[in-house]
């Protein structure tokens, strides 16, 4: 059914993408910078991020098929990649699945322009958010109905997510880290369930449980 799609498809692309941790990171690389300068960086990150992301929407397919990957494989693989990403947000530990790393956020502290490094790609384009596009939009088995609402899905997302870094110190100062936590814990265990459901699929599409 397509709103299940859409709901799957929202729900994995939020945690993926992550707004409210993109928020809390665009306002603390972007507080020296004017308004206008954030606005223009945040376009152009969001941009540069879905440009990307739509390759991998549109060739994912192809890719697979160039290195002989099939979707079983890919429904694995990408169900632990977003189970690994998924403990790190109920738990609210670090890692570069959904954003940067240490090393990166430091180097980005000396840029003046962050569009596209390390906005556009790791934080909003990361493996996360590459893996879950590849995954759904293979699923959905070419360019039909249900590919639409994948990528509906995803531009709504990248819209939040211009909006959120557009409001991002407002809302920083509103919710806190307490706030914004809870939001991420709670995404976070949704995408647990939907990364264990990816695993099923691939482990039964596979034939290895006979």
């Amino acid at each position: 059914m397509p709103i299940d799609t859409f709901l799957l498809a929202l729900t994995t692309f939020f945690a993926t993408v992550g707004p409210a941790d993109l928020l809390l990171v665009y306002a603390a690389l972007t507080r020296k910078n004017t308004p206008a300068e954030r606005r223009i960086m945040a376009l152009r990150g969001i941009l540069v991020a879905g440009g990307i992301l739509l390759f991998f929407a549109v060739f994912g397919d192809l890719m697979l098929r160039l290195f002989g990957i099939t979707l079983p494989a890919l429904r694995i693989a990408g169900g632990i990649l977003l189970l690994l990403i998924s403990i790190d947000m109920v738990f609210a530990r670090h890692s570069g699945g959904t954003g940067t790393t240490p090393e990166e956020e430091n180097e980005a502290e000396t840029r003046e322009d962050i569009s596209v490094f390390p906005l556009a790609m790791p934080l909003i384009a990361g493996p996360g958010s590459i893996s879950a596009v590849i995954l759904l939009t293979t699923g959905t088995e070419g360019f039909n109905l249900e590919w639409f609402v994948v990528v509906l899905a995803l531009l709504l997302i990248l819209t939040l997510s211009y909006l959120s870094m557009r409001v991002a110190l407002p809302i920083q100062r509103l919710l806190g880290l307490t706030g914004l936590s809870v939001v991420s814990r709670v995404v976070g265990v949704l995408l647990a369930a939907l990364s264990v459901q990816f695993l099923i699929d691939g482990i039964k599409g596979s034939g290895l449980l006979g």
